[in-house]
């Protein structure tokens, strides 16, 4: 991981409608949990804990909120080039929104040009979950794809609210297809009541990231979002891969995820990065 240059770009650009009224006044991952921490605190710990000291949360609605705990909790020692920065919607390619979280990246890319890194990481700031982004990037690096993402078993019928990836039996870690939230998902070989689930972390070689998002972005089709849209164009390229939990053991502990409706907290302080 020294030899690459990594950046980090955490999507906090959501309105959070399904959590109102938690959402009236402010960004779904600037919602409390467990006391003092938020929503978002999750995505950064991971990070930081993984060796990432270059890192921008990209928000956009009702922002405050999440904009002062960032900037209060998520102070890194500049003097070693390390940062924890908010970067609000700038519109960059004219007076509009982000129109997905693909078009969000692709109206930043300012930040990737001036950091020029080898690697991006590029993750969701509303997921409760323990990760170490090192070893996926490890994997990512060894695989040769453009893009890797992080894949989760989960029962069969929560297959219509998470993106489901279908690796080739042959090659474990090379997607072969990716579908959206399916209606009618098909079961794991081994395991016929579960499914291959996208967490929505993605790792990109940077100039492949930067190429996939100006596509998109001249796509009057597409909804420009990563998981819809970005993630199957690199299926269909055949640039694909994944890595599981099971496959990388993060550091021998099984990676969780869970739904923001847990209650259960980090047990350290706000102020202090959660340790992995």
């Amino acid at each position: 991981m020294a030899s690459k240059k990594i950046f980090g770009i955490v999507l906090a650009g959501g309105e959070g409608k399904r959590l109102m009224p938690l959402t009236a006044d402010r960004a779904k991952p600037a919602v409390p949990f467990g006391g003092g921490y938020r929503l978002i605190d999750f995505a950064l710990s991971n990070l930081v804990n993984s060796g990432l000291r270059q890192i921008v949360v990209l928000t956009q609605y009702k922002s405050h909120s999440l904009d002062r705990h960032v900037s209060t909790t998520w102070r890194l020692p500049p003097m070693l080039g390390a940062y924890v920065a908010s970067v609000p919607a700038q519109q960059r390619l004219g007076k509009r929104w982000f129109s997905g979280s693909a078009d969000a990246i692709l109206q930043s890319l300012n930040l990737l040009r001036d950091e020029k890194p080898d690697i991006v990481v590029v993750v969701g700031a509303d997921h409760v979950y323990r990760m170490d982004f090192s070893q996926m990037i490890e994997a990512h690096v060894e695989s040769g794809s453009g893009v890797t993402v992080a894949a989760i078993r989960q029962p069969i019928e929560l297959a219509n609210q998470f993106g489901v990836i279908d690796v080739d039996p042959t090659r474990p870690d090379h997607i072969r297809a990716f579908l959206e939230k399916p209606e009618d998902p098909v079961g794991l070989p081994d395991a016929a009541d579960q499914v291959l689930a996208s967490m929505g972390n993605y790792v990109f070689d940077a100039d492949v990231l930067i190429d996939a998002v100006q596509r998109d972005g001249l796509r009057a089709d597409s909804n420009h979002d990563m998981g819809g849209d970005i993630i199957p164009d690199f299926v269909q390229r055949g640039d694909a891969g994944c890595t599981t939990s099971t496959a990388t053991r993060y550091r021998d502990r099984r990676c969780a995820i869970a739904s923001t409706g847990a209650t259960s907290a980090p047990s350290t302080r706000s102020s202090t990065p959660i340790r992995t």
